[in-house]
């Protein structure tokens, strides 16, 4: 029988490579990646069209989506992308931001409110420092890619057209911005605009050592026409993106010395995140998940708080435990 071609949209990963360029195979399956930057072109691809057979997605989109009885796609345990959130938020230095408590009342630019990132962002202030996603007023720069209705007591207004959150923050007519890239002006080396945590890999690793919270940004779906048509794909798709993971990892201990960094990263991660720095599987990432659907819930973005388990093929529940 011949191979089924499935398709697969996402983002051109180092840790997914060896399965876009065959070193790595997939029993009964021929897989073509499409490679697209930025991986939000891909979920509204897939959302809006089910473009691929399996693609990136984002986790708080594919919730939202779920919480709405969208059940056309099913997720596998492979994350793609996941960041610690706390670098990632930055201030306006005269604004008089000295911690995080200091975000109550202020003005907070985003990319837009649903987004993974924000779901951590959200739930991290709220749950480590006490500032409620109500206590602050925020400032989007573009629509939402999946439609939701804004929770009780928040406070959204829309920049203009006109306007960047860059140059709104260097202005001081935002305090503050979440978002998932460096502002300008920090990149420049402005006094204006620096890190609400100055010391920020440190206190992503406090936060990791006492809460196991490693956010993830983007988990992998499949439709779930096909997974119906196939359970065993899920599996088997997931086997393989572990089988790359590990080939990538070999070549990081192969091939970094030309990246002090980089190598200096690669030591640091394990000290904090243990041998497997990017662990693939439900019941490794159960504290994350576990985070995720609450924050989901608790910001108002889905009626009820899923459990991890509602996300994911069956099948693949205890994969890499």
């Amino acid at each position: 029988m011949a191979n089924r071609t499935i398709t697969i949209g996402m983002r051109d990963y180092d840790h997914c490579r060896a399965l876009v360029n065959g070193r790595v195979k997939v029993d009964g399956a021929d897989i073509k990646f499409v490679n697209i930057s930025p991986p939000s072109q891909i979920f509204l691809r897939m959302l809006h069209d089910e473009e691929f057979d399996a693609s990136e997605m984002s986790l708080s989109n594919f919730m939202i989506a779920m919480g709405k009885d969208d059940r056309r796609f099913v997720a596998i345990p492979i994350f793609p992308s996941r960041v610690f959130r706390h670098s990632f938020i930055w201030i306006n230095t005269k604004g008089g931001i000295v911690k995080p408590a200091d975000l109550k009342g202020k003005k907070v630019g985003i990319a837009d409110y649903s987004m993974t990132a924000l779901l951590f962002v959200r739930g991290l202030l709220q749950h480590e420092y006490g500032v409620a996603p109500e206590d602050i007023h925020w400032f989007r720069r573009r629509a939402e890619h999946v439609a939701i209705q804004i929770p009780p007591g928040i406070r959204i207004d829309n920049i203009g057209k006109d306007q960047t959150l860059d140059g709104l923050l260097e202005a001081g007519e935002l305090d503050a911005v979440a978002v998932t890239s460096p502002p300008r002006a920090f990149l420049q080396g402005s006094p204006l605009v620096a890190r609400l945590f100055p010391d920020c890999r440190a206190v992503e690793a406090d936060y990791y050592r006492r809460t196991k919270i490693y956010p993830i940004m983007h988990m992998t779906v499949m439709r779930r026409a096909i997974y119906e048509q196939d359970p065993s794909l899920a599996v088997r798709l997931s086997q393989g993106f572990q089988a790359a993971k590990e080939i990538a990892f070999e070549d990081y201990e192969e091939g970094l010395a030309s990246l002090s960094s980089v190598n200096l990263d690669m030591e640091f991660a394990p000290q904090v995140l243990g041998a497997d720095v990017a662990p693939y599987g439900v019941k490794h990432n159960a504290a994350t998940l576990e985070a995720a659907t609450l924050y989901s819930h608790e910001q108002g973005l889905t009626k009820r708080h899923f459990a991890v388990d509602e996300l994911f093929a069956k099948e693949t529940l205890d994969l890499f435990s």
